[in-house]
C-alpha cells in the first residue's frame, strides 16, 4: 500500500466504513431526510423562478440583516433550502445530497438538522453584528450588506463538513475546509465568506462542548475515552 493510500485510509477510513454499510444495505432509503431536503430545495427553486412564486419564497425564506430579528429567526430554517438566485441550483442540490446524506447516516437526521441550523443561524446573527461594527472593523461589514438576501445551504454544508471531519478525526480535511473558507474571505471579502467563518466558529464551539461532555462521561465512569 502506498503512502498516499495509507494516509487516505487513516483520514477517511472510519467515515467511509460508517457510510458504506447503510448505503449498500438500504441504498436511498438510508438518507430520507437528505432526499427530502433536495426535493424541497428543487421545489423552492422552481417556485421562486415563477412570476407567481417569487414573492412567496421571499416572504417565507429570504433573510436580510435589515429585517426585524424575530422575522429573520422565523425565516432562517427555511432559508437553508432556498437556493441563491445568482448561483447554479445544481451546486446547492449536490451539496445537500452529499453532505447532508453523509451526515444523516453518521449523526442521524435530527442532529444533522440541528448542526445545519446552528451553522446557518450563526451566519445570520453574524451579519447583524458585522453591520453594527461597520467596515472599519476587521470583522465588520458595510451597511449595504444589510439589504443582501441571505439564503442557501452553503453555511450549513461547511458546518456539517467540519463537524464530521472532527468527529471522525479527519483533521487534514477539517483544516482544508477551514483554510479554503479563510482564503475565500481574503480573495473576495463578502458577506457569504464571512458568514462561512461564523458558521465554522459556531460548529467548532459545538465540537468543544461535545468533547467536554465525552471527557466528563468517561472520567465519571472510569473508562478510557471512546467517542460514540
Amino acid at each position: 500500500m502506498t503512502r498516499i493510500a495509507r494516509w487516505a485510509r487513516r483520514e477517511w477510513g472510519p467515515l467511509y466504513v460508517t457510510v458504506r454499510g447503510p448505503l449498500i444495505r438500504r441504498r436511498w432509503r438510508a438518507v430520507p431526510m437528505a432526499i427530502g431536503a433536495v426535493c424541497l430545495t428543487a421545489l423552492l427553486q422552481f417556485t421562486q423562478n415563477q412570476s407567481w412564486g417569487y414573492q412567496f419564497v421571499q416572504n417565507v425564506g429570504a433573510v436580510r440583516a435589515q429585517d426585524p430579528l424575530w422575522l429573520a429567526l422565523l425565516r432562517t430554517p427555511l432559508s437553508l433550502f432556498v437556493p441563491a438566485l445568482d448561483l447554479p441550483v445544481w451546486g446547492a442540490l449536490a451539496q445537500i445530497l452529499i453532505v447532508f446524506g453523509i451526515a444523516e447516516i453518521c449523526l442521524g437526521w435530527w442532529r444533522t438538522l440541528v448542526i445545519a441550523y446552528a451553522a446557518t443561524l450563526a451566519g445570520t446573527l453574524y451579519a447583524r453584528l458585522g453591520i453594527w461594527l461597520g467596515p472599519d472593523s476587521p470583522i465588520g461589514l458595510p451597511g449595504t450588506d444589510a439589504r443582501v438576501v441571505d439564503t442557501g445551504p452553503s453555511a450549513a454544508v461547511v458546518g456539517l463538513a467540519v463537524f464530521l471531519a472532527w468527529r471522525y478525526r479527519a483533521h487534514v480535511t477539517a483544516g482544508v475546509v477551514i483554510g479554503a473558507m479563510v482564503v475565500e474571505v481574503l480573495l473576495k471579502e463578502n458577506l457569504a465568506g464571512k458568514e462561512h467563518l461564523a458558521a465554522i466558529a459556531a460548529v467548532l464551539a459545538l465540537c468543544g462542548i461535545s468533547e467536554l461532555r465525552h471527557r466528563r462521561a468517561t472520567t465519571g465512569s472510569g473508562l478510557p475515552p471512546i467517542r460514540s
